[in-house]
């Protein structure tokens, strides 16, 4: 079911995001403490995407366990960023575990992860992908359901639909295309963070300038909030609005 983070705020390593907390996404890819029934090890994949600076975000994927790769701890120790997405994926089952598959998904300043699973796949869907572009799914990273949610997404952005509208509006057509489909997304330009809580765990955390979204809180800090289900979530490194989904 996979695990999920996004941070905005002034520029902190990435190993003090991936690795230090004592509950980092590293740890939670073997041993997660809150995956309401999907799962425990997310061994099928990685990914971390940030900005370097005002251009395009860099993305390092992997489709290997995070816990195994050599090289990761020491660029997460050589990296600053003030703005990072990242996820550890549980496949679900039937679904390839290739490098292209990990999230996050990536065009232009956009990045995109899925922590869920969409219920009666693919057959579920098949009316919502019929409205996709025809190259939109001929080029699809994966054939995953993470993969057509990206693309239901980056389809209304595109047409410039408000990030959070895209988002909402993608989760509601597919909890009714696909009931009990677990919907827990993010989405991040660098600047701001569209969240999705629906069917699975979802915590924020915000200081002054800061703000921290994760599957579940990577420390004991106070500070954490649980985003109640079927809720969305737009934040910046100096605001939080949490608001309810409709539809999903």
């Amino acid at each position: 079911m996979c695990r999920h983070l996004a941070y905005l705020g002034p520029p902190v390593s990435l190993r003090g995001l991936l690795y230090d907390p004592p509950y980092s996404l590293v740890r939670q890819s073997w041993a997660p403490r809150n995956m309401r029934g999907g799962g425990t090890v997310n061994a099928d994949g990685f990914g971390v995407g940030w900005y370097a600076g005002d251009g395009d975000p860099v993305r390092y994927r992997r489709a290997a366990p995070i816990w195994g790769d050599v090289t990761l701890p020491a660029l997460a120790a050589a990296t600053l960023a003030g703005a990072v997405l990242a996820a550890v994926r549980s496949a679900t089952v039937g679904m390839p575990v290739q490098e292209s598959a990990a999230a996050p998904f990536a065009e232009g300043r956009w990045l995109f992860s899925h922590n869920g699973v969409v219920r009666g796949w693919p057959d579920s869907v098949v009316p919502l992908a019929d409205r996709l572009p025809v190259r939109d799914l001929l080029t699809l990273d994966a054939p995953t359901d993470s993969a057509l949610l990206w693309a239901l997404v980056r389809h209304r952005l595109r047409a410039d639909a408000d990030p959070a509208e895209a988002v909402a509006e993608t989760v509601a057509e597919v909890s009714e295309a696909a009931p009990g489909s677990r919907l827990n997304l993010l989405l991040t330009d660098g600047r701001t963070v569209v969240a999705s809580a629906v069917g699975h765990a979802l915590s924020v955390r915000a200081t002054p300038d800061a703000v921290l979204l994760a599957s579940e809180p990577v420390d004991d800090d106070p500070g954490w909030r649980s985003v109640p289900d079927r809720h969305l979530v737009v934040a910046t490194s100096t605001s939080v609005r949490v608001r309810a989904l409709a539809g999903a």
